[in-house]
C-alpha cells in the first residue's frame, strides 16, 4: 500500500484531508518529521489560512529544504490544495508582498473587486480541463467541485495550467509541473468527484 504524507504545518483541515485519502485506500501519515516525508511515496500539501502565515509555518518548522529534496530533486509525487498550491508561487500579494516556496512561476493576486462578485470565492463551480489531465480521469464532463478563497495564482507559463474555473475572471483551478500536481478546490469537500480525483493521484506510476 502506497503512503501518502499529509504535511503537517498547523493550516487547516488535515483530518478531513487525511481520511479522504483513507478512503480511496491509502495509508496515510500526518506529519512534518523528516523521516516521514521521505518515507512517503506521496507528499501532500494542504491548507486554510493566509499566505504569509502559512510559508512562516513551514519556515518555522525547517522543513523547506526536506521538502525542496523530495519534491524537486527526487521527483517525488506532490499535490498542493488550495493554500498549499499558492504556496507553490514566486510570491503573494495578500496582505503585503511574501516571498513563496518559487516551485512555479505564479504570482497569489486577489480576484478583482470590480467584477461586482462575493469575495471569497465559496461554493461549488464547475472546473474546464484545458488539456489531457491525469487528475480527471473517470470524473466525467463538466464536473464541480468546491472552492473557498479570495486569491489565486497567475501563471507566468499558462502551459502549466490544466484546468480552470470562471468566477469574474478565469483562474487556474489545477496545475501540473512534473510530479508537481496543485488544485485550487478542495477535493476531500467534494465528495464523489474530489475522491476520484484522490484516488486518481495515488494511482499516478511513480517515475
Amino acid at each position: 500500500m502506497k503512503k501518502v504524507t499529509i504535511i503537517d504545518y498547523m493550516m487547516g483541515n488535515l483530518r478531513s484531508v487525511a481520511k479522504a485519502f483513507e478512503f480511496v485506500g491509502s495509508k496515510v501519515c500526518v506529519s512534518n518529521k523528516r523521516e516521514d516525508l521521505q518515507a512517503a511515496d506521496f507528499i501532500v500539501l494542504p491548507g486554510v489560512g493566509a499566505f504569509a502565515k502559512g510559508i512562516n509555518n513551514l519556515k518555522t518548522l525547517g522543513i523547506i529544504d526536506i521538502l525542496k529534496e523530495e519534491v524537486i530533486e527526487k521527483k517525488k509525487l506532490f499535490l498542493g490544495i488550495c493554500l498549499g498550491m499558492q504556496l507553490l508561487a514566486r510570491e503573494s500579494h495578500e496582505d503585503g508582498i511574501h516571498q513563496g516556496l518559487n516551485w512555479v512561476q505564479a504570482t497569489v493576486k486577489k480576484f478583482d473587486t470590480n467584477k461586482k462578485i462575493r469575495i471569497p470565492h465559496m461554493g461549488w463551480n464547475e472546473v474546464q480541463t484545458t488539456k489531457d489531465n491525469i487528475l480527471f480521469s473517470d470524473v466525467g464532463e463538466r464536473p464541480v467541485f468546491y472552492f473557498i478563497h479570495s486569491y489565486h495564482l497567475v501563471c507566468d507559463d499558462e502551459g502549466i495550467t490544466t484546468a480552470t474555473c470562471e468566477y469574474g475572471e478565469k483562474f487556474p483551478a489545477v496545475i501540473q509541473k512534473d510530479n508537481i500536481f496543485a488544485t485550487q478546490f478542495h477535493p476531500e469537500k467534494s465528495q464523489k468527484e474530489g475522491l476520484q480525483l484522490l484516488q486518481n493521484f495515488v494511482n499516478i506510476p511513480e517515475s
